[in-house]
């Protein structure tokens, strides 16, 4: 049963989890805002969601509009088993009143979740911070047809790790390295770092060669939400996205380029490729959308989050962090 993505990172940026962001024109709060009295399930944490001014009467007339798709009988029932609370601890009922700037929490439910075959690793782990290796279509958190089949469940689940959050995000599609914070005490002290630009992310895509082109370059952009609503473009105006590319190999047609990037906007690295004419080998959605084929395993897209390093806040040490996977070279030809 789908109902709305839950918390997630800043939409248009890789680099920040702490700060909401608007998926629908309603809003919708991460669940580290308002702490909740509902315990972690399975390594799934509960959903929130902030009531904003409107005409309901009850809870269940706005839950009502707000998720469609899930039937009042589900409310019913989830508020029959006390899962659904406001921020004071009060269990609310199909009568509970409405309460402008209340937050509520719930669980979020799916049905025959499709398992995903993938396997994670944990690179390095310390009281502060936990590194991942991320296989291809592993979504980082829940969203959409995605809950218990995520890295952060996973990994909450394997590990038993009740405050693990992740810093940064790569896309579902992509494989490498994902930084966790497990302390909430020295949780700020790294996403500064990424916030601020201070951790050096390095990554690796198989595209076509052009002889056209002259490397290494620099491709900078304006990026901006496009249609569908999953889907980014680059549009004229001042730039708000950067990406260093070099050649590391070629192999005949193709070539394995390097890419650095500045900024961290969303798809920033599978837009920039493709607007120089070398799309990432597999990518459905950049330069043309090819929706029936976003779940071809036998065909992942060629990108990989190869390193992160950055200075400690807390230990003044270098951390480098290097992925294990490695992209697969074609024999012939893809399209």
């Amino acid at each position: 049963m789908l109902e709305v993505e839950l918390w997630s990172p800043l939409e248009s940026s890789h680099d920040s989890f702490h700060v909401l962001i608007r998926v629908h024109p309603r809003p919708i709060f991460s669940g580290s805002t308002v702490n909740s009295q509902l315990p972690i399930i399975d390594g799934v944490s509960p959903c929130s969601q902030w009531l904003p001014p409107g005409p309901w009467q009850t809870i269940i007339d706005f839950l009502k509009d707000q998720f469609p798709d899930v039937e009042l009988t589900t409310w019913h029932a989830r508020m029959a088993k006390g899962e659904v609370i406001d921020d004071t601890g009060l269990k609310l009922t199909p009568d509970s009143p409405y309460r402008t700037g209340a937050c509520i929490f719930y669980y979020r439910e799916l049905e025959n979740e499709t398992p995903i075959p993938c396997v994670e690793s944990v690179l390095y782990q310390d009281e502060h911070i936990l590194v991942a290796d991320k296989p291809h279509f592993l979504p980082v958190t829940p969203a959409g047809r995605f809950l218990k089949e995520t890295l952060l469940v996973r990994l909450k689940n394997k590990l038993r790790l009740e405050h693990l959050v992740p810093i940064h995000r790569i896309d579902r599609e992509t494989a490498g390295i994902v930084l966790f914070s497990l302390n909430p005490a020295s949780r700020g002290a790294y996403v500064s770092l990424f916030q601020n630009r201070k951790v050096t992310k390095v990554y690796e895509a198989l595209a076509n060669s052009n002889s056209e082109l002259t490397f290494p370059l620099t491709r900078r952009s304006r990026i901006v939400r496009g249609e569908p609503f999953f889907r980014m473009k680059e549009v004229i105006g001042e730039p708000n996205s950067e990406t260093r590319i070099e050649v590391f190999q070629q192999f005949g047609h193709l070539t394995l380029y390097k890419l650095h990037p500045v900024t961290g906007k969303k798809h920033q690295l599978r837009l920039h490729l493709a607007a120089l004419k070398i799309p990432i080998i597999n990518d459905r959605l950049y330069p043309e959308l090819h929706p029936h084929e976003l779940d071809e395993s036998a065909s992942p897209l060629r990108l990989l989050a190869r390193s992160v390093s950055f200075l400690d806040p807390l230990s003044g040490r270098d951390r480098y962090f290097e992925s294990a996977f490695a992209l697969q070279i074609p024999q012939s030809k893809e399209t």
